[in-house]
């Protein structure tokens, strides 16, 4: 496996603010930065050359792991200590080597995390070095997390607790005094019961809809952009921004329409609808969707669906719609009138539209065997993930930002 592979994910604050980023290679089958004899330090070097870190966390710190071999060959070295915090795994183990390594590295400036803690006695002369304890969540059962975090907290390190998949899971180890948290219950839904949702969401769920029918009705979806004017204002100073290069500026609806063509005007469209829907959630959330939006429609050629990634561009767009508006994605999909490929697909049903998606996913959660299992099913090729992963994290920050 010669490809280079790398997925990101975010490291929330208390307030749900982008703190850092996770990095996770492969340059092979396992899930982590190995190194391998004199090539090992490339590892990182050639990733971070190929994917760019500015790209990859904005100013936010890039964690990154590292093994025995990494430690000892000056891997971490490699980067900048303002820019990352070096991630050592469980696997290390604290010889006075290794401790002393750590030791100049703080020295110079580094941040360090110790992976997978769960108290062992024998990490606490790294523990002393830490700046971060990492907590899996899985690994330890409430009575251990408590334990952690009674024994750790106030000491100068902050704990980091990771695998976070449910907001329950968020609120116990917020009240447990953890201060960073890692995991996917930001892009779930807080509650699931029937609720109604508010005017101004129930406005841009309608827009999304109008923006959605095979003809455009311009009149209604004016008249729903009157009612929403902070979006119709949001929309219209986008289109005249220098970032668009439009020739002339935007002034109506229909001069936006005339000058963008139908595709583009749906697809800014919907993508004003979803940010608006966003406030009140985690800035996090909307560039997820924008990424797996613009990761839909590079990745469609590669999978065969050229001429269908206006459809895969709005399938990542609403693949967060559950967490956005706190409904289950089916009821949300009730009501829109998309292609039924669509709603089958992020509903958990099997299509090729599916099994795209399950390489976005594997792709998030570094989860590489599986990534290589539906790239194969689609018929594929798999190094053409990393390109189209990219560029949609360009084209994402470019927007969110």
């Amino acid at each position: 496996m010669h490809e280079k592979f790398i997925a990101r994910q975010p490291i929330f604050d208390k307030r749900l603010r982008v703190h850092a980023y996770e990095l996770l290679f492969r340059s092979g089958p396992q899930n982590f930065f190995q190194a391998r004899g004199h090539a090992s330090s490339s590892v990182i070097a050639d990733s971070l050359t190929l994917f760019d870190l500015q790209t990859l966390t904005g100013p936010a710190r890039a964690f990154v792991n590292v093994d025995e071999m990494a430690l000892r060959l000056g891997a971490p070295r490699l980067l900048p200590p303002d820019r990352i915090v070096v991630e050592i795994l469980e696997s290390v183990k604290p010889s006075s080597e290794i401790i002393n390594l750590c030791r100049e590295l703080r020295r110079d400036g580094y941040l360090l995390a110790l992976d997978d803690f769960l108290g062992d006695a024998a990490l606490l002369p790294l523990v002393e070095l830490a700046s971060y304890l990492k907590v899996d969540f899985t690994l330890l059962d409430a009575d251990g997390r408590k334990r952690v975090s009674e024994q750790f907290s106030g000491n100068g390190v902050a704990l980091l607790a990771e695998k976070v998949e449910t907001q329950r899971d968020f609120d116990e180890a917020r009240n447990l005094g953890y201060s960073y948290f890692q995991g996917y219950f930001f892009c779930k839904p807080a509650m699931l019961e029937t609720r109604d949702i508010p005017g101004n969401k129930l406005i841009q769920l309608q827009l999304l809809s109008a923006v959605a029918q095979p003809q455009l009705n311009y009149d209604a979806i004016e008249n729903l952009l009157k009612q929403e004017p902070s979006l119709l204002y949001r929309l219209l100073r986008y289109l005249n921004s220098p970032a668009l290069g439009l020739r002339s500026e935007v002034h109506s609806i229909r001069h936006a329409l005339t000058l963008l063509g139908e595709n583009e005007f749906r697809r800014w469209v919907s993508i004003f609808a979803v940010v608006a829907m966003s406030s009140g959630k985690p800035p996090e959330l909307i560039r997820t969707a924008l990424t797996r939006a613009y990761f839909c429609e590079e990745f469609s050629q590669p999978a065969g669906f050229r001429e269908k990634s206006s459809n895969l561009f709005l399938m990542g767009l609403l693949s967060v719609s559950d967490a956005l508006l706190d409904k289950p994605i089916r009821e949300v999909l009730q009501s829109l009138p998309i292609d039924s490929d669509i709603k089958s697909a992020l509903c958990g049903g099997e299509n090729r539209y599916r099994d795209l998606y399950e390489v976005l996913l594997a792709l998030e959660r570094a989860e590489w065997p599986r990534l290589s299992a539906f790239t194969q099913r689609l018929g594929c090729p798999e190094d053409s993930v990393p390109g189209s992963y990219q560029s949609a994290l360009q084209k994402a920050s470019a927007v969110s930002n």
